[in-house]
Order: structure tokens, then C-alpha cells, then sequence
């Protein structure tokens, strides 16, 4: 071997012997900042959540990526199997025993479920609300919205932030907030606003009518039926009850919106995803998001008959 390898091959060594020297130095709680925070910071792009959030939760979940949860199936937050999942599982016992858990592929996969996790549950929309960099207010939202039983845990993440300094994943290298999306209430509100008066439609124009996704529709009025909205803006009542996913007529109280129009096969831009929360029906979700319900079903793969659990997520758009 020439003598020019052979040095080659020594400085090397030596470099990588001192980088494991480095890293043995470090704290599991170092280790697991160096090693996850880029993800965090890409995550917060994504999807909005604080870096500085995401890397106190997986650290306290995970017990800085020891725990056998981690190590064993990178699941870094604690998150559940849901009826919804259909990867690996693995069983511990927590608030109760031999529960589900989710089992991930890699780290990065987990981190990434934990945000959409956060983003597309209703329970937790209002928290992008916050000044990104408000971790204080994030860690007591999260608290509040019942993302942990202990009731301390917002102090604890508070705690993790300030002693490691993760609020520096919060802001760019000149100390400007990381750009973000738009907050999910915010985008929601967006897609409902009163269409132009100055447009014309063969519609009605005696009331206002109003865009979701691009697809028109009224407020129900105190005391109308399905029958008289449909007579009002030269419908049949058949093809009314099928823009609005029904086979019959249901109970029309005031202020429910009645499309005119048939709806998208996908949701809007950024509401790719949505949580259900505990008694939520799957085309109460399809109605809210303007988007028809046999699209959403085979997009899903839903069974006949699908009715959905707490914690069941469902795409409403494509994801490229």
C-alpha cells in the first residue's frame, strides 16, 4: 500500500475516533437534540408545530430515545395504535394494561405522525394559533387539550425547553421566526366566505349564497325543508339530497349548510388530513369539508358501514 493511502487511511481513524470520543461525552439529552432537531425544525415548516415542542415532548416521551418504546419501535411520543392503524404494534402497559402502541419504520417517521397528529386534530387546532415561538403557550395547550394525564407535564416540557435552550429551533440563524403554514382554523375560515355579488348563477339570488372548496351553498332558515331549498333554486329534491350525501331527508335545523352544488372529490389545499374526535360522523366531516363522501371512502379504503372512533384518521386529498 502506497505511504500516501496509508496516511490517508490514519487521519481518517483518527477523525472518527475523535468524533466518538466527542459524542461519548455527550449527555443522552445532547445526543438526542444533535440527532433529532433537524427533523424537528423540518417538521415545523410542514406542519406549524414548534421545534422546540416537538423535541421537549420526544424527549420526555421517550426518555431522551432510551426508552424501549423508542429503541424498539421509534415511536418517540407515546402515540396509540387507534382502530385506524395498520402497521406494527407493540403492547405495554400504560393507563391501562397491554395497550396498543404504534411501531414505525424509523425515527423520522414517528416525528412526522406526531405533527399531523397535532395539526389535524381538532382538539389541538387552536394551539397554531399561537405565535410559533410561544412554546409556554403551546406546552400549556397541549395540557389543557388532554394530550397527557399527567398534570404536570406542561411544566415539565417548560422546564426541558429553558434547560436545553430548544427555543433557538424556533427561529432561523438571524433569530426571525421559522416560516410556517397557515394555521388549520385559519385555512378553514378561508374556504368559507360569501361568494362575489357580482357574479352570476342561475340560482336564486333573493339570499346569500356562500363558496367551501370552491362548491356553493346557503344556511338553512328557521322552518325550511329540503324540499322548499330545492324548489327555491330549481332543484330536484333527489339531486339536492345527493349533493349533501343523503339517500333521504334528514332533520334540516337552522343554520346547516345545504350544498347546491355537487362537492369535490378532495378537501382544499393544506386540509389533507382530519382527526375524529369521540361521536363524529363521517359525513359530518364530508359536509365540513365540502368534499363527497364516496370519494373520501375509497380514498380511504373504508369498509361498508365504516363508523369512526376517537382518534381514526382519514385523508380528504391526495398527498403527492
Amino acid at each position: 500500500m502506497k505511504r500516501g493511502t496509508l496516511l490517508l487511511l490514519a487521519s481518517v481513524t483518527a477523525l472518527l475516533v475523535a468524533a466518538l470520543l466527542v459524542a461519548s461525552d455527550q449527555t443522552p439529552q445532547e445526543r438526542y437534540i444533535a440527532t433529532y432537531s433537524r427533523i424537528a425544525v423540518s417538521e415545523m415548516q410542514r406542519t406549524g408545530v414548534p421545534a422546540s415542542i416537538t423535541l421537549a415532548q420526544g424527549m420526555l416521551e421517550s426518555r431522551y430515545g432510551l426508552s424501549s418504546m423508542a429503541t424498539d419501535g421509534n415511536n418517540h411520543f407515546g402515540i396509540k395504535c387507534h382502530r385506524d392503524w395498520k402497521g406494527k404494534k407493540m403492547y405495554y402497559d400504560d393507563d391501562a394494561p397491554h395497550e396498543c402502541f404504534r411501531v414505525y419504520r424509523s425515527a423520522e417517521e414517528s416525528f412526522r405522525d406526531h405533527s399531523d397528529f397535532l395539526r389535524y386534530w381538532d382538539r389541538y387546532k387552536p394551539l397554531f394559533e399561537l405565535d410559533p415561538t410561544d412554546y409556554k403557550g403551546w406546552a400549556k395547550g397541549l395540557k389543557k387539550a388532554g394530550y397527557a394525564t399527567d398534570p404536570a407535564y406542561a411544566t415539565k416540557l417548560i422546564k426541558i425547553i429553558e434547560e436545553y435552550g430548544l427555543s433557538r429551533f424556533d427561529t432561523g440563524a438571524a433569530g426571525e421566526t421559522v416560516v410556517v403554514p397557515v394555521a388549520p382554523l385559519k385555512l378553514e375560515k378561508q374556504t368559507v366566505r360569501k361568494v362575489d355579488s357580482g357574479e352570476k348563477y342561475t340560482f336564486s339570488v333573493s339570499r346569500p349564497l356562500y363558496q367551501r372548496n370552491g362548491v356553493r351553498f346557503v344556511y338553512a332558515q328557521q322552518g325550511e325543508t329540503w324540499e322548499s331549498i330545492a324548489a327555491a333554486f330549481n332543484l330536484f329534491p333527489k339531486e339536492l339530497l345527493r349533493f349533501n350525501d343523503l339517500e333521504a331527508p334528514a332533520p334540516l335545523a337552522r343554520g346547516t349548510v345545504v350544498y347546491l352544488q355537487r362537492k369535490k372529490r378532495y378537501a382544499a389545499p393544506g386540509m389533507e388530513m382530519y382527526v375524529f374526535s369521540e361521536g363524529e360522523r363521517l359525513r359530518d366531516v364530508c359536509q365540513r369539508f365540502a368534499v363527497q363522501m364516496k370519494s373520501v371512502v375509497k380514498l380511504n379504503g373504508l369498509p361498508e358501514g365504516y363508523v369512526p372512533a376517537e382518534g381514526d384518521r382519514i385523508m380528504l386529498r391526495k398527498v403527492r
